[in-house]
């Protein structure tokens, strides 16, 4: 494994990992200024939306885990096939919501040697 799949791996473990904590800012950190969600039922989404639904979502409880499946490295650009499922609990103990699936991400390599997502096509969807 090269150091930038290693790095990248750090890159979802650190996600993982700041969602469950709250950490909007580092999650924030994690992507370009440029970034571009896609999902499901909806308009694509930059960093400012994204940032909008975290903070809209600060009272819920966030955990996930992450399968990578595939990691190929092209000079400074990346793309990785992940298999994602998440556990969203309200504050409140309620009901938690399960969503799991694919998601197809391309990471470019920032300029102090790092990895940050570009592009996000989740294709996360509720589980019955």
């Amino acid at each position: 494994m090269t150091d930038d799949e290693h790095a990248i791996r750090r890159l979802v473990d650190t996600w993982l990992a700041a969602s469950k904590a709250g950490d909007i800012e580092t999650v924030l950190g994690l992507m370009t200024d440029d970034v571009i969600f896609m999902a499901p039922g909806g308009k694509p989404f930059g960093k400012q939306e994204f940032a909008a639904a975290s903070e809209a979502m600060k009272q819920l409880r966030v955990e996930g885990t992450s399968n990578i499946q595939e990691i190929q490295i092209l000079g400074d650009w990346a793309y990785m096939r992940n298999h994602i499922e998440m556990i969203v609990t309200p504050s409140d103990n309620g009901t938690p919501l399960r969503r799991s699936g694919h998601t197809l991400t391309i990471l470019r390599k920032a300029p102090d040697g790092g990895w940050q997502i570009a592009r996000d096509a989740n294709l996360l969807v509720e589980d019955n």
